[in-house]
């Protein structure tokens, strides 16, 4: 039986836990596979329950952080060289960068015979500037030299590294997208959107705007904020804004709220039902948006809302976007990365410009004020995601390559 280490920069919610998780379950007993994660940053929600809902434990590397820090990081290559050297893989799969390249040159050091690692994203460009950029394409190129295989989650991500970028050559890299398990996304739908409302205290003719993901300038949140100024101002609807997760940002999110004049309150859900059920207070009724910070069970909160957004400079392949569209709910998203790889543009939802603001808030504001639109694109959704981004796919896709990598 071949032996696969995986290793994921965090446990934090999002798709690269979810889809290590889902390899690390579903390929066995045909590999024997060890997942090593290191420590999620302070402002992230852990998404521990992910593995531990498929059974699973993951091996902590204490000294690996999502940001740079030489002496951490030393720490954390001769952890995860240890790890290597009394596990034998026969394979090391990273996914995302930390652990791509901590784990890539751990494998190389140790001769590991099988090197892979995934692209959930790639930082070349929207986060830093031209020279920061280019260091990091320079580290990908090198780290791409001592892996047998690179996976990317769409074919616009394949053509960034191997045209736009030059990290390695086209047939170093396989397409392989990100799965997960979207039936559960379907399941009670109506109960859990009782549950959402009520909490909330929105009425059957109010409309809830979403966008979910951590609070961090990529995703571009005072687009969304320019949007709930132009629909609130305009629309004759009941609406309510729902900013779902946290994290670095949300401070200055907040005052920019102030000086737009959009009024805001924080009214985090409980994921506990009888904790929740005890709560009386409801959001002030005048706040326009509602400060949500993380929720575990997301399908409830897709249950709850109208319509989901996306303002972000960058994506891979947005989970937010894939979750939202197996709940049946239609999307208004910029389109950037892999968007375009999960949305149909007037099918499924509507994709812009990130310099397109009025464009995209007559998007919301269409879906707003029209029900059955909503309803229509809604119900494409589901079957437009499932098939492309189901977890048995992804499954098989991994095994077929683990297989024919193991053979050359």
């Amino acid at each position: 039986m071949p032996r696969v280490l995986r290793i994921i920069n965090r446990l934090n919610l999002g798709g690269p836990t979810y889809n290590a998780a889902y390899l690390t379950k579903y390929l066995a007993p045909e590999f024997e596979t060890l997942l090593i994660a290191g420590n999620k940053d302070e402002t992230e929600a852990s998404s521990e329950f992910i593995v531990d809902s498929l059974g699973l434990k993951a091996q902590y590397v204490n000294a690996m952080y999502r940001s740079l820090n030489p002496l951490k990081d030393r720490k954390a290559f001769a952890e995860i060289k240890q790890i290597i050297r009394e596990f034998k893989p026969d394979i090391v799969h990273t996914h995302a960068a930390k652990a791509g390249a901590l784990g890539r040159l751990a494998a190389a050091q140790c001769k590991v015979p099988v090197i892979v690692h995934t692209f959930h994203g790639h930082v070349f460009h929207s986060y830093f500037n031209s020279m920061v950029n280019n260091v990091f394409i320079n580290i990908e190129r090198y780290l791409a030299k001592k892996s047998t295989a690179i996976i990317a989650i769409s074919d616009l991500q394949k053509k960034e590294l191997t045209k736009d970028f030059r990290i390695c050559a086209p047939e170093k890299v396989t397409v392989v997208p990100l799965g997960f398990d979207l039936h559960r996304f379907q399941n009670n739908q109506a109960e859990q959107r009782k549950q959402f409302r009520e909490f909330y205290g929105l009425d059957e003719n109010t409309v809830a705007v979403g966008i979910i993901g951590r609070l961090v300038p990529i995703k571009n949140h005072d687009m969304f904020l320019q949007m709930v100024k132009n629909v609130k101002d305009s629309v004759t609807q009941n609406v309510k804004f729902f900013i779902i997760g946290d994290g670095e940002d949300r401070i200055r999110i907040e005052q920019k709220c102030v000086e737009l004049n959009i009024k805001f309150s924080s009214h985090h859900w409980i994921e506990n039902d009888l904790e929740r059920n005890k709560i009386s207070t409801k959001p002030n009724s005048e706040s326009e948006i509602i400060f949500c910070s993380w929720m575990q069970n997301i399908p409830t909160a897709l249950a709850g809302l109208d319509l989901v957004t996306m303002t972000s400079f960058n994506e891979g392949t947005p989970v937010s976007l894939i979750e939202s569209l197996a709940a049946n709910k239609p999307v208004v998203s910029t389109k950037v990365g892999g968007v375009a790889n999960v949305v149909q543009d007037n099918v499924t939802g509507f994709l812009t410009k990130t310099s397109e603001l009025e464009i995209f808030s007559q998007h919301v504001k269409n879906l707003v004020s029209n029900r059955g639109l909503r309803e229509q694109m809604g119900r494409k959704g589901f079957d437009s995601v499932n098939q492309k981004f189901g977890y048995e796919r992804l499954v098989e896709d991994v095994r077929k390559l683990y297989w024919e990598l193991l053979q050359k």
